[in-house]
């Protein structure tokens, strides 16, 4: 069998440790993580090499050479562009012959038995063989099942929680047959998870899971790189490192010759390459150091990375540091709260780190300094900025004026210049402050801004598809909390920005790596005003207005001191519609109500729909997107019931054939209920507009419904007036068409998880599901005779969700007991 070894990657993520040095190369324990690699499939026997490189190339090269000194043969492929996984593997086909080949990658950490991944390719005669591990996040990994015979059953690359069906992982360690290469295409970009092994599938090719045991690490930024060494400190991994071992009272020492240090110096694992001088006054615990390596007097030096021809002077003290090569750290540094020093980096006397600091490459930071943002790279407040297109943080804490200035500037950096974008907010103060902070960011890229003050988000998005610009950005306080604002983005057909674009955007944020135009080409602020008009006679065009206004609705609107308190009425009105408004005017403290006063407002509406006789009853929420609907008895509807009166209306008001998209949490009652409606169910998230745009009617989740021949964001005033036309149509009440609705029962229940969980809750969900008849669309739904249950992870928060349909209450009550019972079950377990 021969390896070949994936060695091209750029590092992108774990810079600045990449700066120099390819991300295989990065060292651990004073070798090349790569060179751990290479002497494991050694160790097995594998000793024809084929390694593929890109980034580098030539360090690579001449450290290991024609792989003599490490007792293999190497040979060595350089493609003429990135090709991606599978891509790059073609280009190793010739090398590689008839022979079964394993593929790993050389930025991998592992204690594996590649033996016994081999041997169980072997013994199963497979095709190909995938490595699997369990992980407690596998957000950034392929995601796995297998049946009982470990043949793969679904797989989904780097998913989001609300896709995330197992904690079983690809590791990115294959085994194939060489046959494998009549698949993968020449010279084209080809990826193993996104289209090797779809391709495979479709061919009713197996493809085989081994879940192998030991220690698995991708080392993908510089956190990981650190967490390794913590591993290490902490006994959790174990390399063969061959070094000479001092075993004293207090510490083990692993050490090369020519180094100096006293036994009182040091403490826990201590690991040294040559000419390591410690000062017998100094001190160094659980810490990697290499060679030529000076540490001064009074120097106090823990769970740290250092490497080589650094001097650390007299008094300093550093922990949890990664310190790159040929590095001087001045007398009496402080560096208590981590930090990486890149390469060539002086750092003068009495300097303080006063948080986990990075600092690039060829800096001088002079004496007395403190540094409390990263140098050249910017400081990540936290994981990640966006969550589903949008950033919500705590006003004037995370979310600053400074902050979103940086965030203007990452968002104009990651659009085309002169491009224009549109700026809009709710009347909250905060969200004024914010708002105008990003605004000078983003012109500074020289992107050009349409200012359209207080709209509705809705209004917004209108005037974005008007204008044609390229996206819309709009700043709010959350409904959720108080002490929040929100940033929500959407792209030019108003849906939520893609996760490349977010992910882009945050790249450019976190690297500071800012567009900047010249004063010539800042970009132009041109200040729109709200056009109320146009907009309602937009709303109008796309409704049977007539139809409406036969009706002769009388209604009860909550307008919830919304945003939309100024234009709503004006809609309402231009309809002939008699309508009792409630709370049309401004007051910030009400833009985020409390539980209880959501409750109060609707108990306050359905009575007066009761009292006055009224034919139904809105709440349109703060920002004009959601809306509560009450029927003529005065009841509130839950969202499915109002999705499935929705249903009811639109298949009786047209003869013609009608496309609705739901969820796959949304009932089912209804699924063979119409001749006339095709309803098609998936995911709640990641929806492209083009797919959508094609459908009458699409019932989210949360209150929100859209109809997408009038706009695909959802807007609550449209969508009453929409209700309105399809009532006037049929001629009924709300409450008739209510009751005409088959027998169901239905329940969403929320669970705790803690994040480090929910991959393992999903992987035992998949099994409980394996003999039963069970999709994974969004998560793992089980279906039996007369019922569903439905079990999706949140996408952001700790928490799974549970859904489940039954036709009595009684077996929904029972399957609610058996699986919320199931969940704590396996919560409970290690």
């Amino acid at each position: 069998m021969k390896a070949i070894v994936m060695a091209g990657g750029f590092g992108t993520r774990i810079q600045p440790l990449t700066t120099s040095l390819p991300k295989p190369m990065l060292p651990i324990l004073n070798k090349p993580m790569m060179e751990y690699i290479v002497t494991k499939l050694r160790d097995v026997g594998i000793t024809e090499i084929i390694i593929l490189l890109y980034y580098k190339p030539d360090v690579i090269k001449s450290y290991f050479g024609k792989g003599e000194k490490f007792g293999v043969n190497i040979k060595y492929i350089l493609p003429d562009s990135d090709y991606g996984t599978a891509g790059a593997v073609k280009k190793a086909e010739k090398l590689v012959g008839n022979d079964d080949f394993i593929v790993i990658s050389g930025d991998l950490v592992t204690d594996f038995a590649l033996n016994e991944i081999t041997g169980f390719h072997k013994l199963n005669d497979a095709f190909g063989t995938i490595c699997l591990t369990q992980v407690e996040d596998p957000l950034q990994f392929g995601v796995v099942i297998t049946d009982k015979n470990a043949k793969i059953l679904r797989f989904l690359e780097k998913p989001g929680w609300g896709e995330v069906f197992s904690d079983t992982i690809n590791t990115g360690i294959y085994v194939f047959k060489s046959e494998v290469f009549k698949y993968i295409p020449e010279d084209k970009p080809f990826d193993f998870s996104k289209d090797l092994f779809p391709a495979l599938m479709s061919r009713n090719i197996d493809l085989y899971g081994f879940t192998a045991k030991g220690y698995w690490r991708d080392v993908g930024n510089p956190v990981s790189y650190r967490e390794v060494f913590q591993d290490i400190f902490s006994g959790a991994l174990n390399l063969n490192i061959g070094q000479v071992v001092h075993d004293l009272n207090h510490a083990k020492v692993y050490c090369l010759e020519d180094c100096s240090f006293d036994e009182s110096s040091v403490s826990g694992i201590v690991f040294m390459g040559k000419n390591v001088k410690i000062d017998p006054k100094g001190i160094v615990k659980n810490s990697s150091i290499g060679s030529n390596v000076t540490i001064g007097k009074n120097c106090v030096i823990e769970n740290s990375v250092i490497w080589d021809n650094v001097v650390i002077n007299d008094g300093s003290v550093i922990n949890n540091c990664v310190i790159c090569n040929d590095v001087m750290l001045g007398r009496n540094v402080n560096i208590l709260r981590g930090g990486i020093i890149a390469e060539h980096t002086e750092v003068g006397d009495n300097v303080t780190f006063e948080k986990d600091i990075m600092v690039w490459p060829n800096k001088h930071i002079e004496s007395g300094s403190i540094l409390s943002s990263n140098l050249i790279w910017g400081d990540k407040w936290k994981k990640s900025i966006f969550e589903g297109g949008k950033v919500s943080a705590r006003t004037n804490v995370e979310l600053s004026p400074e902050m979103a200035a940086k965030l203007g500037a990452a968002v104009g950096s990651a659009l085309s210049k002169n491009s224009y974008v549109i700026l809009s907010r709710d009347y909250h103060s905060a969200s004024r402050m914010i708002k105008r902070s990003f605004l000078g960011g983003i012109l500074s890229t020289g992107v050009n801004t349409y200012d359209l003050k207080l709209a509705t988000p809705s209004m917004a998005k209108w005037y974005m598809k008007n204008l044609n610009a390229s996206m819309c950005i709009y700043f709010r306080q959350s409904h959720i909390s108080s002490t929040d604002t929100e940033i929500t983005f959407s792209d030019g057909d108003g849906m939520p920005i893609d996760s490349n674009m977010e992910k882009n955007i945050e790249r450019i944020f976190f690297r500071e790596n800012f567009r900047r135009a010249t004063h010539e080409d800042i970009g132009k602020l041109i200040d729109l005003p709200p056009k109320s008009d146009e907009y309602i006679a937009n709303i109008y065009n796309n409704l049977d207005l007539d139809c409406i206004k036969r009706g002769n609705f009388k209604i009860v609107m909550d307008l919830f001191n919304g945003t939309g308190s100024t234009i709503i009425p004006s809609i309402m009105t231009g309809a002939d519609i008699e309508t009792v408004v409630l709370n049309a005017y401004f007051d910030e403290k009400k833009l985020s109500r409390s539980f209880q006063g959501i409750h109060d407002s609707m108990s306050q509406v359905s009575q007066i729909i009761k009292t006055l006789k009224a034919d139904l009853g809105f709440i349109i929420y703060q920002n004009g997107e959601r809306l509560q609907i009450f029927a003529d008895n005065g009841l509130a509807l839950s969202h499915d019931r109002a999705v499935m009166v929705i249903l009811k209306l639109l298949s009786m008001s047209t003869e013609k054939r009608l496309k609705v998209y739901l969820p796959i949490m949304m009932p089912t009652v209804l699924d063979n209920e119409f001749e006339n409606i095709d309803i098609v169910r998936g995911k709640s998230s990641g929806l492209k507009y083009d797919f959508l745009k094609e459908f009458n009617f699409i019932g989210w989740d949360k209150l929100f419904m859209s109809f997408p021949k009038y706009a695909i964001c959802p807007d609550a005033a449209f969508n009453a007036l929409k209700l309105l036309e399809l009532l006037a149509k049929t001629g009924k009440s709300l409450s008739e068409i209510e009751k005409d609705i088959p027998e169901y029962h239905y329940a969403h229940n929320i669970i705790s998880c803690p994040l480090s969980k929910k991959g393992y809750i999903m992987r035992k969900m998949s099994e409980d599901a394996m003999d039963k008849d069970a999709s994974y669309i969004d998560g793992v739904k089980i279906k039996f005779r007369d019922s569903w249950v439905l079990m999706i992870p949140d996408q952001f928060a700790a928490d799974v969700h549970l859904y489940v349909e039954a036709k009595s209450e009684e077996r929904k009550e029972e399957l609610l007991k058996e699986y919320i019972e199931k969940i704590n079950t396996w919560l409970m377990e290690e």
